[in-house]
């Protein structure tokens, strides 16, 4: 049977998630749901599919510690800490010459650390038919689209072509965020999918795609590779490496450039938790459709609400309508929820004006 390994990326700080996501308590290991962080859930997801000998998670560095005393039954070195955020074409690099050094021949899944997928059961059966369609397309990069259910302006598409199988489509190109007018488009023609960001290949295929397309990152971290197979520490390595390599995504580097790229369509439920209202989406509302994610909150005359805190504090919350109330030990956020957006420019201010005391 052919040897598969999985790569979690969870290095994302989640700045539309503040106060909550910080940068020494990021997004992933924030519990959110049924009292598990978000890698928990992503870990989960994963049993059954591969062993933990056979899953890798690339983080921050500044995370890897908190990361291992959470997954215990993961190995040490199975923790790789970036030494600064590269974007997902680095990431993935990294952990393919990892993989690699342990496997040339693997078969190679990368998931995301910040995704709500349900149930459980469909997300693994879309797993192996991706695994299964990249060790019969060998060559191939597979990519996993999710059909839209609106025109989401947000998000990447996959512009799909012909089925090969009954679960797997071609991939005729993909697009970036779009506008309304467009998004709207791609919906109505029912041959556009969300793009997941979570992908499988053989570890050769994305490696001969990044030696195409990014030269240089692959040059640079062949060494990585070399040194985790002859057993040696890579932290020094990485150290040196990392803060010459392009920033890029793997989006912008290979997949729009590669030519042999095939998409298995996730038929369940996906939420990408990259900002507070995606919240009350996960999480079953009272009954005037306030999303509590908190230990002690009372709301009266309020609808349509996030509310969310990581302590014994209690929130009262009286009269408001769509706004989002977040409460932590040295910072409070409250804003309408039309207003998410705006986070990150929020966090910006914060920065300049406080330092990164509150960041």
């Amino acid at each position: 049977m052919e040897m598969r390994y999985a790569v979690i990326m969870a290095g994302g700080s989640g700045k539309r998630l503040w106060p909550a996501s910080r940068e020494n308590k990021p997004k992933q290991l924030i519990k959110m749901i049924d009292d598990k962080c978000l890698l928990d859930l992503a870990m989960e997801r994963l049993a059954g599919l591969f062993e933990p000998e056979q899953i890798l998670v690339i983080t921050n560095a500044a995370y890897s510690e908190r990361v291992g005393e959470c997954f215990t039954s993961l190995p040490a070195e199975n923790i790789i800490g970036e030494p600064e955020g590269r974007d997902t074409a680095n990431a993935i690099a990294l952990a393919a010459e990892l993989v690699a050094a342990r496997d040339s021949d693997a078969t190679m899944a990368v998931f995301t650390a910040d995704h709500i997928i349900r149930p459980e059961d469909k997300f693994r059966q879309c797993v192996e038919q991706a695994c299964r369609a990249a060790e019969e397309n060998t060559g191939s990069l597979v990519t996993f689209g999710i059909r839209p259910t609106f025109p989401h302006t947000g998000l990447g598409y996959v512009h799909c072509d012909e089925k090969i199988s009954d679960a797997v489509h071609r991939v005729r190109a993909f697009k970036e965020k779009p506008k309304h007018n467009t998004a709207r488009y791609y919906v109505e023609s029912g041959e556009y999918f969300w793009n997941s960001g979570m992908f499988v290949w053989k570890v050769g295929a994305i490696r001969d795609a990044l030696k195409k397309f990014l030269p240089e990152s692959v040059d640079a971290l062949a060494p990585v590779g070399a040194a985790a197979k002859a057993g040696k520490d890579i932290t020094g390595l990485l150290s040196e490496i990392y803060p010459k390599l392009p920033k890029i995504s793997i989006d912008y580097a290979v997949m729009e450039k590669a030519d042999d790229v095939l998409m298995v369509e996730l038929t369940c439920q996906w939420l990408d938790v990259g900002s507070w209202p995606a919240i009350a989406e996960v999480v079953e509302p009272d009954e005037d459709g306030n999303a509590i994610v908190a230990p002690r909150a009372v709301v009266i005359d309020g609808n349509e609400n996030v509310i969310f805190s990581d302590e014994e504090h209690l929130l009262a919350v009286a009269g408001m309508d769509g706004c989002i109330i977040v409460h932590t030990a040295d910072a409070t956020l409250i804003c309408k929820k039309s207003d998410s957006q705006r986070l990150k420019e929020l966090v910006d201010l914060i920065e300049q004006k406080f330092g990164s005391e509150y960041i």
